[in-house]
C-alpha cells in the first residue's frame, strides 16, 4: 500500500492527541471532535484512520485506546529498530538527550563521527566512534535505520556508508539533502527553513506595519473569578 506522505505526517499528531485523551480518561472519540482539536477536516482524518485498518462505530466513533495501538503498529512504533547516529556534536548530543526514541521504535545503539575533536568523547552516553566504523557496527547489529546531523560537507558519505552497512532508512538534519539508492528511504529535514520562513514573515510585517497586537480581556466569568481571589498585599 501507498501511503501518501501527508497522511503520514498527520499521523504521529493524531496519536499525541489521543494519548492526551487518554491521559484524561476519555474513552472514545469522533472524527468531528479530532478535527476541532487539531483544526483539521474531520472527513480528511477518517480517510487518514482508515490507512491503519481500524474502523469507528456510528454514533460512537473509536476506541481511545484501540486507536493508539493501531496508529502505533501501523508506524511501527512498536517494533523495536536498531538505529546508528552520525553526529556527536551539540545536535547529536541534543537528540541523546531527547530520550524519545524508544518510543518511536528506534534503540540508539551507536554514535560516529567525522571530527577527530569529537572522536574518542562522549554524547548521550555512547562513546563517539570514528565514522569509518559505522558501516561494520551497522552490519554486526543488523541496524535498520539511521540519523544524520552532522556538518553539511559530511552528511553525503554519512549516507553512504549507512547504506553499505545494510541501513533501509534515514533521517537526514544536515543542512543539504542526501543521496540514497532506491529502496533505502531518505527524509531530509533542513531544520533552517522554517526559521528563514519566520524570519521573512517578521520582516514582511515590520516594513508593511502589519504587525498586530492583541489585548486580552476577561469574560464575564473570568471577571467574576479574579475578583474572587483574594489580595494579599
Amino acid at each position: 500500500m501507498n501511503i501518501p506522505g501527508p497522511t503520514l505526517r498527520r499521523l504521529p499528531a493524531y496519536c499525541n492527541h489521543l494519548k492526551r485523551l487518554q491521559a484524561q480518561g476519555i474513552a472514545s472519540v469522533s472524527c468531528r471532535a479530532i478535527g476541532a482539536a487539531l483544526n483539521l477536516d474531520s472527513s480528511q482524518i477518517r480517510k487518514d484512520l482508515e490507512t491503519t485498518g481500524i474502523a469507528g462505530k456510528p454514533k460512537v466513533g473509536f476506541s481511545v485506546p484501540a486507536l493508539v495501538n493501531a496508529i502505533e503498529h501501523f508506524l511501527g512504533w512498536d517494533r523495536q529498530k536498531n538505529t546508528v547516529l552520525a553526529g556527536g556534536g551539540s545536535l547529536g548530543a541534543a537528540l541523546l538527550e531527547f530520550g524519545g526514541f524508544a518510543r518511536f521504535g528506534l534503540k540508539v545503539v551507536g554514535v560516529f563521527d567525522a571530527d577527530e575533536k569529537l572522536i574518542g568523547g562522549e554524547a548521550g552516553g555512547f562513546e563517539v566512534r570514528p565514522l569509518g566504523f559505522l558501516p561494520g557496527v551497522a552490519r554486526a547489529l543488523q541496524v535498520q535505520a539511521g540519523i544524520i546531523a552532522l556538518p553539511a560537507r559530511f552528511a553525503q558519505s554519512a549516507a553512504e556508508m549507512m547504506v553499505n552497512g545494510g541501513v533501509r532508512a534515514v533521517w537526514n538534519l544536515a543542512p543539504v539533502a542526501v543521496r540514497v539508492p532506491e529502496g533505502v528511504f531518505v527524509e531530509n529535514q533542513d531544520l533552517y527553513s522554517p526559521l528563514a520562513l519566520l524570519s521573512q514573515r517578521l520582516a514582511g510585517a515590520a516594513s508593511t506595519g502589519a504587525t498586530q497586537y492583541t489585548t486580552w480581556r476577561p469574560s464575564a466569568g473570568q471577571e467574576r473569578s479574579l475578583r474572587s481571589v483574594p489580595n494579599d498585599s
